[in-house]
C-alpha cells in the first residue's frame, strides 16, 4: 500500500528516488507510464499485470478505447530500482508531465503519482476548493 505525500529532487539525469518506504514493494519491477491528469503513474508489476490485461481487453472497435490503449502503454517504460532506490524518468515523460528539478511523489494506494510541483499544487487547490462536491458526487461509491 502506497500512502503519503513527498518531495523529491530529480538529478541531472533524471533519475529520481523512490520514498525508501515504497520500495520493497517495488523490488520485482515497476511500470512508469502517463497518469491522465499530466503526471506520471508507477505501477508496481503485481498491480500492472492486471491493469495491462483490462486495458488490452477493450474494444477494438471503440475509438476511446484505442487512444486510451495508447495512452497506457506507448509511453510506458518497465523499469527497476537501481542500488540507490532511483527509477531513471525519460526524456519524454518528464517533458509529458512538466518534471525538471523536484518532483512531487504521492502514494494512491495500489500506485504512485508523480508530479511537478506546479501541477501538484494546482491540483490541491481544486481538491480545496472542492473537497466537499468531491465527496458528495462519490458518496454512493463508498
Amino acid at each position: 500500500m502506497f500512502l503519503g505525500r513527498y518531495s523529491h529532487n530529480l538529478d541531472a539525469k533524471g533519475r529520481l528516488a523512490v520514498p525508501a518506504r515504497f520500495r520493497e514493494t517495488l523490488a520485482d519491477g515497476v511500470v512508469l507510464t502517463r497518469g491522465i491528469d499530466r503526471c506520471l503513474t508507477l505501477y508496481p508489476m503485481s498491480t500492472w499485470q492486471p491493469l495491462a490485461e483490462r486495458v488490452s481487453a477493450l474494444p477494438l472497435s471503440d475509438p476511446n478505447a484505442r487512444n486510451f490503449r495508447r495512452m497506457v502503454f506507448a509511453e510506458a517504460v518497465d523499469l527497476e530500482l537501481d542500488s540507490q532506490g532511483r527509477i531513471l524518468v525519460p526524456p519524454e515523460l518528464r517533458r509529458y508531465a512538466g518534471l525538471e528539478r523536484e518532483a512531487i511523489v504521492v502514494g494512491v494506494n495500489t500506485s504512485i503519482e508523480v508530479w511537478s510541483p506546479a501541477q501538484w499544487q494546482a491540483v490541491s487547490d481544486e481538491v480545496e476548493r472542492n473537497g466537499e462536491q468531491i465527496a458528495q458526487s462519490l458518496a454512493d461509491l463508498i
